[in-house]
């Protein structure tokens, strides 16, 4: 299985490229998996619903470093989130929530995690798939191109993207930077 590495985050379009990747979660000994079937893109001071628009915080600051970094953070008092910093060379800032994946290896440990053994609705939100696959602010700065307890692997080839308005956002809303496909 072969790691996505650190320049395959360092373009345009990567929101549309992780789609049909694999992220492999590891907890204790073991090895939960999923194909990314859903990502919304975030930018910077072009896009006003990204945390990156106004300017540097504690939260944000690693949305201005190198790609390829895990960006997690509380939401709503209540979830986490996750992303990757990716974002063109051109750009100060950017990230790709990864919104939802098709379960493959560890079903048993998500329906566990999220204490639901409907599989529809196991992984099909963004803060489902942080309590599926145990995603917590502990994974802030995580080197996702390297094997570790959390990283992006090649995965499968897709067939259809399908573009649509980001999901949950008031600011920005004309932009159609939330991606799926179906497997």
């Amino acid at each position: 299985m072969t790691i996505l590495p650190r320049e395959f985050y360092s373009k345009d379009a990567v929101a549309k490229n992780l789609l049909g990747k694999r992220i492999i979660r590891k907890i204790g000994r073991s090895k939960i998996s999923g194909i990314i079937t859903e990502t919304e893109a975030y930018g910077h001071n072009d896009d006003l619903s990204s945390h990156a628009c106004r300017k540097i915080t504690d939260r944000n600051k690693i949305m201005f470093g190198d790609v390829g970094f895990a960006y997690v953070y509380f939401t709503y008092g209540m979830h986490f989130c996750f992303n990757v910093v990716a974002k063109d060379p051109k750009k100060a800032a950017g990230a790709v929530l990864i919104r939802a994946i098709e379960p493959e290896k560890g079903i048993k440990i998500m329906q566990e995690n999220r204490g639901n053994t409907n599989l529809k609705n196991l992984v099909n939100g963004p803060a489902k798939l942080t309590q599926a696959l145990c995603i917590t602010k502990e994974h802030y700065g995580a080197d996702l191109t390297k094997k570790s307890k959390l990283y992006i692997a090649e995965g499968i080839k897709t067939k259809r993207i399908i573009a649509s308005p980001r999901i949950g956002i008031i600011k920005a809303v004309d932009k159609m930077w939330n991606f799926k496909i179906t497997i």
